[in-house]
């Protein structure tokens, strides 16, 4: 398989998982999808009150430089350890 058809996989796989991965895992992964799909972060920090969405943005902002194949890679690296521990 291609590495884009692991990394589709992977998300795929991951959205069945049996537990809820915890908040830091879910920022790793999310960090890792959109540097993956879009590249380095193109958006504006979100203000202070929107706690969630400024998570998200940090997360993405610490792969910041990361190629989208080494983006996918570790994406799929992080879905394979989650799905592992929490089954799917």
């Amino acid at each position: 398989m291609s590495l884009q058809a692991d990394f589709e996989s992977a998300a795929e796989s991951v959205k069945k998982l049996k537990t809820r991965p915890s908040d830091d895992e879910l920022r790793e992964l999310y960090g890792l999808y959109k540097q993956s799909v879009v590249g380095d972060i193109n958006i504006e920090c979100p203000g202070m009150l929107d706690l969630k969405g400024k998570a998200k943005w940090e997360a993405w902002n610490q792969k910041k430089g990361m190629s989208k194949e080494n983006a996918m890679k570790a994406y799929i690296s992080k879905a394979n350890e989650l799905i592992q521990k929490y089954g799917k």
